[in-house]
């Protein structure tokens, strides 16, 4: 593995749940190398494979970072949300973390416009010029703002689509991978065992519930960023 990369550890990674998936009945066919055994009517995750595709991810995510590419980080689901949001931002990369608005990535010209709109609109407040407007109006337009901050906070400095896309629940988020897969915009996506693996060109085989989890692969992940800057 790369110096650039966070180094993993087997014990480390079944300490934070990353190998707990999810029951019997919900394994994906094409999951099944990946899993094993079977503890309680859950399946276990192969943590030595695991680590392994981790390590490639992390080695990919390095190189990215070296040649000052954009990843954008995509948590979605309630336990990973703030977790996504403060670790791009602690490395400073764009963000979603509220529903994915469909087009971003296939009609993100448009998409632009409507961030461009809430960044001037953001600033004309911020210089003071709505104390020009009535009391009503003022309602209405901070109304606006706190609409598009929703929508758009995370991804207002992206100026042009990202190389890549981290996806921490490729089943909840299916749209941005095919988004994605349509611009040609890689995926690095958290694999457990109810999703096709095929859908990541960087999978990490884990547990896409347990906010340990998520917590230690976004951990690892920030490692990398921050030690390759």
């Amino acid at each position: 593995m790369a110096e650039t990369t966070a180094k993993l550890n087997v014990d480390d990674m079944a300490k934070a749940g990353v190998n707990f998936g999810h029951t019997v009945s919900k394994l994906h066919p094409k999951m099944k190398p990946f899993v094993a055994g079977v503890k309680s009517n859950v399946h276990m995750i192969d943590m030595e494979k695991s680590a392994k595709e981790f390590s490639h991810a992390l080695e990919f995510i390095a190189k990215l970072i070296a040649e000052s590419k954009t990843i954008l980080f995509v948590g979605t689901k309630i336990q990973a949300k703030t977790l996504t949001k403060q670790t791009a931002e602690e490395v400073g990369m764009p963000y979603v973390t509220e529903r994915w608005l469909g087009g971003t990535f296939t009609n993100f010209e448009t998409i632009s416009k409507r961030v461009a709109h809430f960044k001037d609109l953001e600033a004309k407040k911020a210089k003071g010029e709505f104390e020009k407007y009535t009391k009503y109006e003022r309602m209405i337009l901070d109304e606006e703002i706190t609409s598009l901050k929703t929508k758009f906070e995370g991804i207002k400095n992206m100026a042009k689509l990202p190389e890549a896309i981290l996806i921490l629940d490729l089943k909840k988020d299916i749209a941005v991978a095919r988004e994605a897969k349509r611009k040609g915009i890689k995926i690095i996506g958290i694999v457990d065992t109810n999703i096709d693996p095929t859908l990541a060109d960087y999978p990490i085989y884990a547990n896409d519930d347990a906010v340990s989890s998520i917590a230690y692969i976004l951990e690892k992940i920030k490692e990398t960023i921050l030690q390759t800057k």
